[in-house]
C-alpha cells in the first residue's frame, strides 16, 4: 500500500473509490468536509471540535460517545463561562442505549416511544402515570 505524507501544507482532496484504512490525521483542519457512503467502523475521534456536525443515515450500533461538551477548566481551549449550544437527536433508534453521568438539564423529549425507559431505575411510564393522576386531582 502506498503512503502519502502531507505536512505543513494546504490541500483540497477529491477522493473517490479509495481505501484509506489505517490512515492517521493529526493536528489537521477538516472544516466543511463532506463524507458520503463511507465506512468509519472502528474510527476514534479525540480532542475534536465537531460543532455543527450533522450525521444523517448512519449506523452507530456499538458507538461509545463520552466526554462531550466544552473543554473543561485546565484544557488549553477552555473558555470560562462559555455555554454549549444544544444537541439535537431526531428520528434516532436508541433502544437499549445507556446515558450515564450526563447533564440533562433542560432536555426536551417529545413524540418518542418511552416503553421500558427508566430514569434512576424508575420506569418513565410509571412516572408519567403518576403525573397524570396528580394533574387529574
Amino acid at each position: 500500500m502506498e503512503t502519502l505524507q502531507f505536512a505543513d501544507t494546504a490541500k483540497r482532496l477529491d477522493v473517490r473509490n479509495a481505501c484509506l484504512d489505517d490512515s492517521t490525521l493529526d493536528n489537521v483542519s477538516l472544516q466543511r468536509w463532506r463524507v458520503n457512503n463511507v465506512t468509519l467502523a472502528g474510527t476514534k475521534i479525540t480532542d475534536a471540535n465537531l460543532s455543527d456536525l450533522e450525521i444523517d443515515g448512519a449506523q452507530l450500533g456499538g458507538a461509545y460517545i463520552r466526554n462531550i461538551g466544552l473543554p473543561p477548566e485546565g484544557h488549553p481551549n477552555h473558555v470560562p463561562n462559555a455555554v454549549q449550544r444544544p444537541l439535537r437527536f431526531e428520528n434516532c433508534y436508541l433502544a437499549g442505549s445507556r446515558i450515564e453521568d450526563c447533564n440533562l438539564s433542560g432536555v426536551s423529549i417529545s413524540m418518542c416511544n418511552l416503553s421500558g425507559m427508566t430514569i434512576n431505575g424508575i420506569l418513565v411510564e410509571d412516572l408519567l402515570k403518576e403525573y397524570e393522576k396528580a394533574q387529574a386531582k
